[in-house]
């Protein structure tokens, strides 16, 4: 892993932001005056999805996907300028909190500004053509890191960024040599001490079907030398079995446990039940209670936690990509914003910075989590059926406060009772006489 990467990692929330759905005219300006909002969830860095323009040509959709990049050193016009997305920064600076924005390197629009200038930095067919290597990315063309002048160009692009920003997320990273990674994050350290790096690591099954056509498909392990986080993209395919019950819930907690050995010490993965790409968490799991013990077990667990814009109000439709969707803010039904605020109080606890950590189920509808620190340690009860039952412990008797909504909570022999909404106790943190 990245050997300077700070464990203080594992206690912060991102705030993800498709600025063209976050508002009805879709504007840099306009998440300024949402800025306290975001910050109130507890949000300690804001993630902006691709700010860059878009292509033109082989456009999916009407406005096109911010993946589709046609000019990496430019702003979206759609969005607004250079000099309001810097007041952007400034705003979320001065509230006390973190930026990063998407880098997208594996590929460029057809249209790109580098596939005018530098045709000689893309992959080509066999007829001499631009192509790209997974034929559902029809809006796109491959870059080919083979050649060395493209490395330098992509970080001197980071670089300009990093004087304004304090991190990147990078898509797909593992397509992309983990050599570059490597040196980028060397050099960008020379802008910005400190700068965030996450990976956008993928699906094991991606993984070996890339590596099947001959292509860079680098695993977690590997990535993990250049950046601070990845994805937790080796476990979410088995936590969507889990739900809907291709799988035990046992099964779950075991890939879950496995990342404790596999990963260096110092391992942090971007936990999250939704994002652009997946489903919203309140239409996978409709059930509030339900989905309320899954949130709470998305915070408790190792790793920085991630909100996907409108999963604060429990927002079911994932919006699109390609064409305006906004967020429907101001019609939402729910409003989960007070409990997750909580989460993230609890979740500044030094117990989750530096633990050994272990999941274990509980006939098929319980979790039972555990943090080990040096100096304390924490329990996590979630019922992700939303039932009542007892539950076996591995706690010393007593009673304790529920961290979650300020209830007693009694451990008896060796046994707590749930009913059904999560539980998050700490100790020490003087249990009740």
């Amino acid at each position: 892993m990245a050997f300077n990467t700070p464990k203080e990692l594992r206690n912060k929330i991102m705030y993800q932001v498709f600025v063209r759905n976050f508002s009805e005219d879709g504007s840099f300006h306009s998440v300024i005056e949402k800025i306290e909002d975001i910050k109130a969830l507890g949000t300690d860095i804001i993630w902006f999805m691709p700010i860059h323009p878009i292509g033109i040509i082989q456009r999916k959709g009407t406005l096109g996907s911010p993946y589709a990049i046609s000019d990496y050193r430019a702003v979206n016009p759609e969005f607004g300028t250079l000099a309001e997305f810097k007041a952007l920064v400034d705003a979320i600076h001065d509230n006390g909190m973190k930026c990063i924005i998407d880098v997208v390197y594996n590929h460029t629009s057809p249209d790109s500004v580098l596939s005018k200038v530098h045709p000689g930095w893309f992959y080509h067919k066999e007829d001499g053509s631009f192509g790209n290597r997974v034929g559902d990315w029809s809006d796109i063309i491959d870059l080919d890191y083979s050649n060395r002048d493209l490395w330098q160009y992509q970080i001197d692009t980071l670089k300009m960024w990093a004087t304004m920003v304090d991190g990147f997320r990078c898509d797909v990273a593992p397509l992309i040599p983990i050599e570059f990674w490597i040196r980028a994050r060397k050099e960008v350290e020379s802008v910005r001490p400190g700068c965030i790096w996450l990976s956008e690591s993928v699906e094991p099954g991606f993984i070996t079907y890339l590596r099947g056509r001959g292509m860079t498909a680098h695993s977690d392990c590997e990535i993990y030398q250049a950046f601070d986080l990845c994805y937790d993209y080796d476990v979410y395919d088995t936590w969507r079995d889990c739900l809907t019950g291709k799988i035990t819930l046992a099964d779950y907690c075991e890939a879950i446990n496995r990342q404790e050995y596999i990963y260096p010490e110092n391992y942090i993965k971007l936990r999250f039940l939704e994002n652009h790409d997946q489903p919203r968490a309140a239409f996978l799991i409709p059930d509030d209670r339900a989905r309320r013990n899954w949130t709470a077990f998305c915070y408790f667990q190792k790793g920085m936690t991630l909100i996907y814009a409108g999963q604060e109000y429990g927002i079911t439709h994932l919006p699109s990509l390609f064409d305006k969707d906004t967020v429907p803010f101001d019609r939402a039904e729910k409003d989960e914003r007070a409990f997750l605020k909580k989460l993230a109080k609890i979740k500044m606890n030094s117990v989750f910075t530096d633990s050994v950590y272990h999941v274990k189920a509980v006939n098929n509808s319980f979790l039972t989590a555990v943090h080990t620190g040096k100096s304390a340690k924490a329990l996590g009860v979630f019922s992700v059926k939303g039932e009542s039952a007892w539950i076996p412990v591995d706690w010393e008797d007593g009673v304790y406060t529920n961290l979650i909504d300020d209830s007693p909570v009694e451990v008896f022999r060796g046994g707590i009772q749930s009913f059904g909404e999560p539980i998050i106790l700490i100790h020490p943190a003087s249990p009740t006489e």
